[in-house]
This record gives C-alpha cells, structure tokens and sequence, in this order.
C-alpha cells in the first residue's frame, strides 16, 4: 500500500470515529460492542480454522531458536518477547477513562478491566499461537526473506477473497479501537480543561448534557492525530516512524502512575476502594514496575546500526522530546497547577495524629 492510500485510510477512520463520538455515549458503547465481538469472533474463527487446516508445526516449535539465539544471554529475547504481552493486552485501560460516566464505577470498572485482559488478552493469545504454528517457513521470517508473513499465511488458508474479509474483519476491530481511544483522549482533555489545566480550557471544559460528550475536546483528539497522518507524507516509512514516537510516552506515563503507587504503599498507603489486591497488592506494584521498566528499555533499544542515528533511537528521541516539551509547558504556561484537589493525600503523613490532637485542643480553647 502506497503512503498515500495509507493516509486516506487513516484520514477516513479518524472521519467515521469521530463522527460515531459525536453521536454519544450510546452511540460509542454499540461500536465498541461491535467490534470487540467482530474482534473474539475473528480471532476464534480465524484461529481455529489455521489449526484445523493449516498447521505445519507442533508445541515445540515455541522452544525452537531456529539458530537465532546468538551469543548473548536469553534474558534480551526475552524481554523482547515480553513486548508481545504488552502489545496484546494494551487497551484495558481506556476502561478507567470512562469512569466517570459510568454508574458505581468501584465495582464495574475493576470489572470491565478484568473481563478485556481474560477474554480479549485470551482470544489474541490464541490466534497469535494459531499464526505461529502455521507459517510453513520460520526461518524465512526470521532471516527476513518473508517480511510479510500474516499476509504471506492469510493469502495462503484463504485465497484472496478470504484473507481480504479476515483484514475487512480486523478494520472493524481497528475502527473500534479508534473510537474508544479517541472517546478516552477526548475524556482526559476534558478533565484537564475542567480543572484549568491546559491552554484552551474554556473550550475544552465545554460539556454537551444532549450528547454526553465534551465537543471541543473531541475535536482536539481527531484534529492532532490527523496533523500527524497527514504530516507523514515526508516519509516512506512514516507508520514505523509514528508508532515508534509514540509508544514510549504512553509507558512512561503508565509507570508514573505505578512508581507513585509504590512509593505511597512503602509509606503506609492503604488503598480503600472496593476493588482491592490484599496482600498481592504490594508484589504486583513491584512486578509491574520492573515489567514495565524492562518494557521501556527494550522499546529504546536500538536495532538497525546501518541507519541513520535519529532512526535508530527514534523511541528514545521521541520519548526526550514528549518529557521536554512537558515540562517546557510546564515553565511557559502556570495553568498546570490550578487543579485543587489535594496534593499527597493518600500517603499518611507521620504529625498528622499530633495535629489533629492539636487542633481538637485549640478547638477546645475556642468554645
């Protein structure tokens, strides 16, 4: 596909997205609906039909280097493998973004999160293990000789019809996470608009009670991605380019959130909440800390000696250029701190039981 069809496809599904979020909340709801189950039904259908016809290898090919281990430790293949993880189950999130909008969101949010990581991170294992024992040549992917090997096995168990309905199915299940990521954008613009945190909160703190929807915040989240589409007409392998920048920053921001939380369980945090780990709470925190630290590392990795520097660390560039930018804003522009909810409040503080004590005290005095 040349980079122009590819850009008007872009261009068309941020288009039918952003018209199916202005629609509403009911409106966004069916669509993603609709293509999580056009997603599971894919996946199992898809999956079952490469093992039932086309299968070529056994389990054990899963433990099979194809002599492409090297000299290095396993520990590099394996974090690079522990990349699949992340890719698979990405999304589960985007339930959170929501929360707001949804009722006694302490029970079903938890809820909606666990149901997309078993079921949707299940069906993708699945038919990933149905792709991996059928393509007919390992090492020819590996070598790169066959550097479309998803099409080079769809086209084969399918036909050119068939393998064309399997990609009209994944453009649903793309076109649904459009809409639910671009719903999810539009919903953390809002909050930040609310809070007068951002430059342009006037607009983007404006709310539609027809729609439920916040209008100019949706228009921000389908205005700057189709920037970046149409911006990659400079280069051929712009979609490389564009994932590449943007992968880092989103894991950056997912490890904030959870070196934060660590930092306040060390410090005596007890999460109240309905839905609570126990005592898994504080190994989990640790795990996905290191998990996603290693994640991080891996994306930065460079990969490709023979091209120019600034591709080769293009993941590390970007994720430099997204944390300076911040914190340029941060200096320029002061709105980032008018948010008034309270600073540090989930960690215990060691004088707050002489300060209560304090005060009942002076409150005595008064009366």
């Amino acid at each position: 596909m040349s980079v122009s069809s590819t850009i008007i496809c872009a261009i068309l599904i941020l288009v039918l997205a952003t018209i199916i979020n202005f629609l509403g909340t009911k409106a966004l709801s069916a669509a993603a609906l609709i293509g999580f189950t056009a997603e599971i039904i894919g996946a199992l259908a898809v999956g079952s039909w490469l093992l039932l016809t086309h299968r070529h290898h056994n389990l054990s090919v899963l433990f099979n280097s194809f002599g492409a281990q090297g000299s290095h430790s396993y520990l590099y293949a394996f974090a690079a493998a522990g990349l699949i993880g992340t890719f698979l189950y990405f999304g589960f999130e985007a339930c959170g973004d929501v929360a707001e909008e949804v009722p006694n969101p302490g029970v079903l949010i938890p809820k909606a999160m666990r149901r997309t990581i078993y079921i949707g991170g299940a069906a993708a294992m699945f038919v990933c293990l149905a792709l991996v024992l059928s393509v007919a040549d390992i090492p020819a992917v590996i070598s790169g000789k066959d550097v479309s090997p998803v099409d080079t096995l769809l086209n084969s168990a399918f036909g050119p019809v068939g393998a064309k309905i399997v990609l009209g199915i994944v453009l649903i299940s793309f076109l649904s996470c459009t809409i639910s990521l671009q719903a999810a954008a539009s919903r953390l613009a809002y909050s930040y608009g609310r809070d007068d945190m951002i430059i342009g909160s006037r607009l983007l703190k404006k709310f539609s009670a027809a729609r439920h929807i916040p209008p100019y915040s949706l228009l921000l989240s389908a205005i700057i991605p189709a920037i970046i589409v149409l911006g990659s007409t400079v280069s051929t392998d712009a979609l490389t380019k564009i994932v590449s920048f943007a992968s880092l920053g989103i894991y950056v921001g997912f490890q904030m959130v959870v070196l934060a939380a660590l930092r306040a369980r060390l410090k005596g945090w007890k999460p109240s909440g309905k839905y609570q780990l126990g005592k898994w709470g504080l190994p989990v925190n640790i795990g996905a800390l290191a998990y996603g630290i290693i994640a991080m590392i891996d994306m930065c990795w460079p990969r490709t000696p023979d091209v120019p520097w600034y591709d080769n660390y293009i993941v590390l560039v970007s994720g430099v250029v997204v944390v300076g930018a911040g914190l340029l804003y941060m200096m320029i522009h002061r709105s980032y701190g008018h948010s008034k909810m309270p600073y540090n409040d989930a960690i215990p503080q060691k004088n707050s039981s002489h300060l209560n004590k304090l005060t009942n005290h002076n409150d005595d005095i008064t009366i």
